[in-house]
């Protein structure tokens, strides 16, 4: 990674940074348990269980918990001394408590816990609030924790975003690099946390629009829109990918370019859902889906990692 290495000799105990994010399954087996977490504490039926399954198997696993460390090793390289920076997962191993003890361990008596999300919601984020509350009462309050709010609109964050966009573009055929649509994603929610919750829904927004136009896009040519609605019968926000792809393909476009906003890492709702599930539906209508590398050890990421970190703990 061609990012610089800074050395603090803060000459005190360490300052925590736990990354926390959503989790993963790690084999097949772990299925069931990951679901039922998911799901707080009710059991999948087996149907949900078996889809689940053999997505991961079609995809080769989920290599979230893997990136979350390498993103943690990178950000504690370029912190340098003075910080240690761990992982913790809300729905499987390593869990935020085990973050936390092993940043105990370390010797820092005060953490930062950012959430591997740029946009922030004090409801649909409160699962990690309620277990860092709960990490930090079974170590006696020894860390005295900051979670880290929104930093959606960090200049790092959004050049690396908008950097991976242009990449994308320019390795487009060269009559499709100025006309192929665009369409800037997050992950949906059901309409009635939505609803609650309409400063979110504003951030995600304006990440898309932030990108869009560091990269030069026309208003006409990106739009936002969701996807890997959950398994529910209520109902989730619009528009989804998949129905926005035949409008497209009547307009007369082949390709079309995905760029999730939202998600910082390769995992289940990337690479099945958008390279598989939607891809295939783009196919079907003999279009091609072209999708944007996601950040994972971005050194644009690291950075707006670091910022947070130190913001928090200044």
């Amino acid at each position: 990674m061609d990012l610089p290495l800074k050395t603090l000799d803060l000459g005190h105990a360490p300052i925590g940074v736990l990354l926390m994010s959503f989790g993963t399954a790690a084999t097949l087996d772990d299925v069931p348990a990951y679901l039922t977490s998911v799901r707080g504490g009710n059991a999948a039926p087996d149907e949900l269980v078996s889809e689940f399954q053999r997505r991961f198997a079609r995809v080769g696993g989920s290599p979230l918990t893997r990136i979350t460390r390498e993103q943690a090793a990178a950000l504690e390289a370029y912190l340098g001394d003075g910080y240690v920076v761990r992982v913790g997962m809300r729905h499987a191993p390593p869990s935020i408590a085990d973050g936390l003890r092993e940043l105990a361990e370390e010797g820092a008596e005060r953490a930062v816990e950012i959430i591997l999300s740029p946009q922030y919601s004090d409801v649909i984020m409160g699962g990690y609030l309620r277990a860092v509350a709960a990490a930090e009462e079974a170590l006696e309050r020894r860390v005295r924790v900051t979670v880290a709010g929104p930093w959606y609109e960090n200049e790092d964050f959004l050049d690396g975003l908008t950097g991976r966009l242009r990449t994308t573009l320019d390795a487009l055929e060269p009559g499709k690099r100025g006309r192929a649509p665009v369409l800037f994603t997050a992950h949906s929610l059901p309409r009635s946390v939505a609803d609650g919750e309409p400063g979110y829904i504003v951030q995600l927004k304006a990440t898309a629009a932030a990108v869009a136009a560091r990269a030069g896009l026309p208003e006409d040519r990106w739009t936002f829109a969701y996807q890997s609605a959950g398994h529910t019968r209520e109902e989730w926000l619009t528009p989804d990918i998949k129905d926005l792809l035949p409008g497209l393909r009547q307009e007369g476009h082949k390709t079309v370019v995905i760029a999730p906003v939202q998600f910082l890492a390769d995992h289940l709702e990337v690479l099945y859902d958008i390279d598989v599930a939607a891809r295939e539906e783009a196919e079907a209508l003999d279009m091609k889906l072209v999708r944007t590398e996601m950040l994972n050890c971005h050194p644009g990421l690291i950075r707006a990692l670091a910022s947070v970190a130190r913001a928090a703990t200044s």
